[in-house]
């Protein structure tokens, strides 16, 4: 076998038809997906062409992102139901409770799947500050009397 050589290699597929901007057949340019991680402002994460370009609109996104895995870490923590509401009540909030923050993981999930290492970063930041806030004994100290520690069960992974 002779090297350098692509010997049986075919040249690749021209474009789908659909992809042909009607009679004059100009292609269209589709923003292409990261599938490894990269730096950098340009980048769609959650919304089809958001941010974007626009670095104003990426740092908004990152804001977004963060705020996203301090709620999740929030809703995971917090203590919302009253004690002595009937069991249909707290089961109906539980769920509901548990609705939103399964909703809120799965979209900073998807932001991650972004590949962006800027979304990537602000996301386990933001599950960390959370973390801090609402989940460890830095800001509240535990109630021994209180045996259960939040509303929601821990996520499973």
């Amino acid at each position: 076998m002779e090297h350098g050589h692509m010997g049986g290699m075919a040249s690749p597929p021209s474009p789908p038809s659909s992809m042909m901007n009607g009679s004059n057949g100009m292609m269209h340019h589709k923003m292409m997906m990261h599938m490894t991680f990269f730096w950098g402002t340009n980048a769609e994460v959650l919304f089809s062409k958001w941010p974007g370009s626009s670095t104003g609109m990426y740092y908004v996104c990152l804001l977004f992102v963060f705020a996203l895995a301090v709620i999740v870490e929030w809703l995971s923590h917090c203590r919302l139901i009253k004690a002595g509401s009937s069991d249909v009540v707290c089961g109906l909030a539980q769920t509901f409770l548990h609705t939103i923050r399964v909703g809120l993981a799965y979209m900073v999930m998807l932001a991650v799947m972004s590949f962006n290492i800027g979304v990537f970063l602000v996301a386990v930041a933001g599950h960390t500050v959370g973390f801090l806030l609402f989940g460890s004994r830095v800001f509240k100290k535990p109630d021994p009397e209180d045996e259960k520690g939040s509303d929601l069960p821990p996520m499973s992974c």
